[in-house]
């Protein structure tokens, strides 16, 4: 009975399975291609779903990084506008300060006009040749104190913005390198500190020691351009343009092109330490100030004289000088109250009192705001300091 069962399960199984086989022999094809299809069509969504996936990331890791630059460049121009303020409202006063005490100091002319003043009154006082032995002095000094006030302001408020833009620079990289990392270096990183503020000092050179080669240099190209002209002479705004640019050109030439950034940067930060230490406590005590940081000193240095030195720069400093001296002539007013001019001699006490308004103090110095707003010079320190060399 059992046996009976099982043989007709074991029938039924078979039959079964012969009609699979049959099944299967009539439809292969079908089956395999269906199954083909179903398993590409399973990995293909796979591979959508995985690809979509790693999209999604992608735009995600893009939106962060397009947050992080906006970031970071919000960050750059708040430090970068923080920097020029640093410049306008610190540095440039007190420098102007001490350039006005040297320059009045080495070129006072008082003592001259008021022999001039008292000849009026005491007609023996002078002789002739004594009159027009100093007229002429005085013409020869007013000038040089002129252009040289007209020449220093310019320069020193470009070279002081170009200083803060580079410690700025240095400043903001030196900050983001060492976000997260340990305090391992924060003693070399005091005497780096010691070292910028050693470079922001050097804003006082030009003052200090730049002025005894500066003056002479001055003196001696406003004497070539001066020399064929005449106390008699008219002077209108057209021609006191273009003698002041004369002798601003005859400058630049006498020593080269940039040699007149030895005026206003030191050569080096072993010489500036010895100089300064020198003019106070002797060699000895110069040789012993010299500090390990000397090294940072002296890189920004070479940063600020390789600026200085460049073609770019030399733009800036041209557009810069010929817009102040527009603004210098205006200023006097000849073309509003005599079109035709005036002598020569009578155009001295007014050259005399410009270079006192070329030395105002920074807040209300006007020549001083000609050079910032000019959209050059703010279009060269936004380059320089997103893209300041570091010069090794």
């Amino acid at each position: 009975m059992m046996f009976s069962i099982s043989f007709k399960l074991l029938v039924s199984k078979l039959g079964l399975f012969e009609k699979i086989r049959g099944f299967w022999r009539r439809h292969r094809r079908k089956v395999i291609l269906s199954v083909g299809l179903l398993g590409s069509g399973y990995t293909l969504y796979k591979l959508y779903g995985a690809q979509k996936q790693r999209l999604l990331d992608l735009e995600k890791e893009l939106e962060v990084e397009r947050e992080t630059n906006e970031l970071i460049k919000a960050q750059l121009q708040a430090h970068f506008e923080s920097i020029q303020r640093i410049a306008d409202s610190t540095t440039l006063p007190y420098a102007i300060h001490y350039l006005q005490s040297r320059i009045s100091q080495d070129l006072d002319l008082s003592n001259s006009m008021q022999r001039l003043i008292q000849a009026k009154s005491q007609p023996s006082l002078l002789t002739k040749a004594e009159k027009v032995e100093l007229w002429e002095r005085l013409k020869i000094l007013g000038f040089v104190k002129l252009v040289l006030s007209l020449w220093a302001i310019t320069l020193l408020s470009l070279y002081i913005r170009v200083q803060v833009n580079i410690l700025g620079r240095h400043l903001y990289i030196d900050t983001a390198r060492k976000q997260g990392s340990s305090l391992v270096l924060e003693e070399a990183d005091q005497f780096d500190k010691h070292g910028e503020q050693e470079f922001l000092a050097t804003a006082d050179y030009l003052s200090s020691y730049g002025m005894t080669q500066l003056i002479p240099s001055m003196e001696m190209a406003v004497t070539e351009v001066l020399k064929g002209k005449h106390l008699s002479d008219t002077f209108n705004a057209p021609v006191l343009r273009e003698t002041i640019m004369q002798i601003l050109d005859r400058f630049v030439s006498i020593d080269g092109p940039h040699h007149w950034v030895t005026y206003l940067v030191p050569e080096n930060a072993v010489a500036y330490k010895r100089l300064t230490a020198t003019s106070s406590s002797g060699l000895e005590a110069a040789t012993t100030s010299l500090h390990p940081d000397i090294d940072k000193l002296d890189q920004l240095m070479a940063e600020a004289r390789f600026v200085l030195s460049s073609e770019d720069f030399g733009g800036v400093v041209d557009i810069s000088l010929r817009s102040v001296v527009d603004a210098l002539v205006d200023e006097m007013g000849f073309g509003s109250l005599l079109p035709s001019g005036l002598a020569l001699a009578k155009v001295l006490p007014e050259v005399s009192k410009m270079s006192l308004l070329l030395l105002e103090e920074a807040v209300r110095n006007k020549f001083i705001q000609v050079v910032r707003n000019l959209p050059a010079v703010q279009l060269f320190y936004t380059h320089l300091y997103a893209n300041m060399p570091i010069v090794a």
